[in-house]
């Protein structure tokens, strides 16, 4: 293991935060249990007073293949899985081309395109170096509770990638903001969906300091320039309040506050 110091204004999606030292591990390193594992900052909001934080190293950056059994480290980008699959005509990662970051990330929140999610073609997981199967991990929509830290996965592959499917879900892409951003903040609620309540409530375009709701997608929060994690929080609490007092509704936030 080793130390990296990174800029969360430049790492992270939404470009909010500052220099944090960050434990790299390595292969066969013991797991500390008093560090917050991230992964490549697409989902992450940090504040100017985080936990210790650490991030898989470069040595959990694979794909292996290995009859109809596919192996992937946690620290592998979407990317470059998009790219092996279409390679190898692997079905039912499609959806990834929609997401951004590594597996890691997927797997820790069930992150997916509608129907489509990453526990659906998922077949096991190793997680504090024991495998276990998805049966034995509880998950749902946009949660998935690995109670350690996931290394690898394996997926048992069927062939017949969906070059039409990938096209219809990357033209999804249209009505998101182009500014910097962590992507949905709210999970959409059983009955309806986050971005309408949001408009609902007048907050779409809703601007304070270098923040604001976009225009695009009231679901995005977006960083105009010079955003700061206290105007994020005043508007992320903003539109719960809101959206509590005239809908009865608590917004789930997706995005991972540090």
């Amino acid at each position: 293991m080793f130390y990296k110091t990174i800029d969360f204004s430049k790492f992270t999606s939404i470009r909010i935060g500052q220099k944090e030292e960050v434990l790299m591990l390595e292969k066969g390193d013991a797991i500390p249990k008093d560090r917050y594992l991230i992964g490549y900052g697409n989902n992450l909001l940090i504040s100017p007073t985080p936990p210790l934080l650490m991030m898989l190293s470069k040595d959990f950056d694979f794909i292996t293949l290995d009859g109809d059994m596919l192996t992937i480290g946690a620290a592998t980008p979407t990317g470059k899985i998009l790219s092996f699959v279409k390679k190898h005509d692997i079905a039912g990662f499609e959806f990834v081309s929609k997401l951004p970051g590594s597996l890691g990330g997927m797997l820790a929140m069930n992150a997916g395109v509608k129907e489509y999610e990453i526990f659906n073609i998922l077949d096991s997981i190793c997680i504090d170096g024991i495998w276990k199967t998805k049966d034995e991990i509880e998950h749902g929509y946009r949660f998935a509770k690995l109670g350690g830290v996931a290394t690898e996965a394996r997926f048992r592959i069927t062939h017949g990638f969906n070059a039409k499917l990938l096209e219809s879900l990357v033209a999804m892409r249209a009505n998101q903001p182009k500014e910097p951003s962590a992507g949905s903040l709210f999970k959409n609620p059983s009955t309806d969906h986050a971005g309408r309540l949001i408009e609902a409530v007048g907050l779409k375009g809703k601007q304070i300091g270098g923040m604001a709701w976009s225009e695009v997608h009231a679901n995005f929060l977006v960083n105009k320039g010079g955003g700061t994690f206290e105007d994020a929080m005043e508007l992320i609490n903003l539109a719960k309040q809101k959206v509590q007092d005239q809908f009865g509704i608590a917004l789930q936030e997706e995005v991972k506050i540090l």
